[in-house]
Formats: C-alpha cells, sequence, structure tokens
C-alpha cells in the first residue's frame, strides 16, 4: 500500500467565491429564519379551523390582508421579480456582466425555495378562487424550476458557462484515464464501481422516467463511493475528522487522486447523458416558459382584484 504523507491544506478558495458564498450563506439563514419565525408565531392561528381564525388575536397581522400577511404578500412579489432577473439577464447586456451564472443559480435557487414558502404563510394556507389558481401554478412553476435546475447541472459547461461538446469531454476523460493509470493507491478493481456509466447506446433507449432515476441514482451514489476509496487507506481518527471519507483528507497526493477519480467519474456519467440532457433541458425551457407567463398574469390580476374591491 502507498504511504500518505502529511500536507499543507489546500489552496483556499478564490476570493470571489468565498464572497458568494458568504451572501449566499447570509440569504440562507434570512430565509429560514423568517420562516421559521412565521411558523413558529403562527402555529395557533395556522393550525385553527377557517371558522375560528377571524376569533384569533393573531388575525389581524396574519391573514392576507393583516399588518404581517400584507407585507408578506409585498415580499412574495419583491422574491418572484428578482427570479425573473435571471432570464432577463440573457437579454440584458450590462445585466449579463454582474457576477457568474453559477452564481446567479444558487441565489435563484434560494429564492425559488423561499418565494412559494413566503407566499404560502401570505395566503394563511387558503388556496381557493383565483388566488387559490394562481398559488397552484406558482407550486407547478417552483417543482418545474427545481427540475430544470437540476438537468441544467448535468450539462458540463466551461469556466465561460459554453456547453462542452463530446469531443471536449472525451478528451478530458483520456487525459485524466492517462493521470490514474500512473497512480498507485488503488487498483482497476477499487476504481470499477465509480467508474462504471451506461453506454450512451443503453441511455439512448431510456425512458423519461428511467433517465432521471439513473442519473439521480449516479449523482446521490458517487460521493459514497468516494467516501469508500477514502476509507481503504484511512485508519483510526483519521476516519473521524473526515467523517467516514466524506470530507477530504490531510494527503495532499492522496486527495489528488481521489479528486481525478471523482471527475472521472463525473466525466463518464455527463458524456453518456448529454445528448439526452441537452434536449431534455430544451424542452423543459418550452414548457416552464408559458407556465411562468400564467403565473405572472394571474398574479397581475390577483393584485388589481384586490386593489379594486379589498380583500379580508
Amino acid at each position: 500500500m502507498a504511504t500518505l504523507t502529511a500536507s499543507p491544506a489546500a489552496a483556499r478558495t478564490p476570493r470571489k467565491d468565498a464572497l458568494h458564498h458568504a451572501r449566499l450563506a447570509i440569504a440562507i439563514a434570512a430565509a429560514v429564519s423568517l420562516i421559521l419565525f412565521l411558523a413558529l408565531h403562527g402555529y395557533s392561528y395556522y393550525a385553527a379551523h377557517l371558522e375560528d381564525r377571524p376569533f384569533s388575536p393573531l388575525d389581524a397581522q396574519l391573514r392576507p390582508s393583516g399588518t404581517i400577511g400584507l407585507k408578506l404578500g409585498i415580499l412574495g412579489v419583491g422574491l418572484f421579480c428578482i427570479l425573473f432577473l435571471h432570464p432577463l439577464r440573457k437579454r440584458w447586456r450590462w445585466l449579463s456582466t454582474k457576477g457568474s451564472t453559477r452564481h446567479w443559480l444558487d441565489f435563484h435557487a434560494v429564492v425559488g425555495i423561499t418565494a412559494p414558502l413566503v407566499i404560502t404563510f401570505h395566503s394563511s394556507f387558503k388556496f381557493h378562487g383565483l388566488a387559490g389558481l394562481a398559488y397552484w401554478i406558482m407550486v407547478a412553476v417552483a417543482l418545474s424550476g427545481f427540475f430544470g435546475r437540476y438537468i441544467y447541472a448535468q450539462i458540463p459547461r466551461s469556466i465561460h458557462s459554453v456547453q462542452l461538446t463530446i469531443g471536449e469531454l472525451e478528451a478530458q476523460t483520456s487525459y485524466l484515464a492517462l493521470r490514474l493509470n500512473g497512480q498507485e493507491f488503488f487498483g482497476a478493481d477499487d476504481l470499477a464501481p465509480l467508474l462504471r456509466v451506461p453506454t450512451r447506446e443503453e441511455v439512448r433507449v431510456m425512458n423519461l422516467i428511467q433517465l432521471m432515476w439513473t442519473m439521480f441514482v449516479m449523482d446521490v451514489r458517487r460521493p459514497f463511493l468516494v467516501s469508500r476509496l477514502r476509507r481503504r487507506l484511512l485508519r483510526g481518527s483519521e476516519l473521524l475528522t473526515t467523517l467516514g471519507g466524506l470530507r477530504a483528507s490531510g494527503y495532499a497526493d492522496f486527495e489528488m487522486v481521489i479528486q481525478g477519480v471523482r471527475r472521472q467519474s463525473w466525466l463518464r456519467a455527463k458524456t453518456a447523458f448529454l445528448d439526452r440532457a441537452s434536449r431534455l433541458f430544451h424542452l423543459w425551457h418550452v414548457v416552464h416558459r408559458p407556465f411562468s407567463l400564467s403565473f405572472v398574469t394571474l398574479v397581475i390580476v390577483h393584485v388589481s382584484v384586490v386593489q379594486l374591491v379589498g380583500h379580508r
């Protein structure tokens, strides 16, 4: 077995990524704090029957037109306006220069989760009439967004967000394969489970459910297969500090091989699924857009009706 040599910690995250992660953490903390506050503060009100709510001391605050409920509605609309900045970014040149696509998608995902939850509390869990129709379309848009974000992640891109071709992926895979052949930590049998992927021919005949399930299972299994590789060489307290191999160890040469194997596994999977994932992402765009536009239309109608006739 190869000898492991301890080394200094890996290089620090680039400054821009570090700032992005800090801002993302603040956004997530703010969203979680708001949702927890609403759930705890209004639990007795939201859990009560609809006919009993007008008698609750929280009704003046939490009903859709209440002091808190109305602000939640405004906040929800504002969050959805932020969500629509992402597609506009492709059309407005000045906006396209702000940040990277990956960073935008991270915030898009956080806002995309937070906005439906805020609107749910704004509605005080009443889903009827025009507002109810808008709500369920919103849920469909949100679920569609999660699906689209996952498919987007299946399509490898360069640092400039340009989709890589099959040839480029195969060239990277071949280069990594040559590097891994010279490593002395793992044998071919050790790496086989991680590098085993369906062929492009097998992927081509999969139906949509099989395709999504196969991609999902491979993405979920990958970190655990990597941790199993680490556990073959780590011992004692090292297993605890790496959480059973899920976290990187302090051995640079060893981790370089691990990252190469992980990258090789990722490249093989993306190469196999690239054609189907690209076509699926294009189809998702066709379906997602009318849902989004219909939701915006219903929101405008809902807000207009409330302004004209009022809402309890």
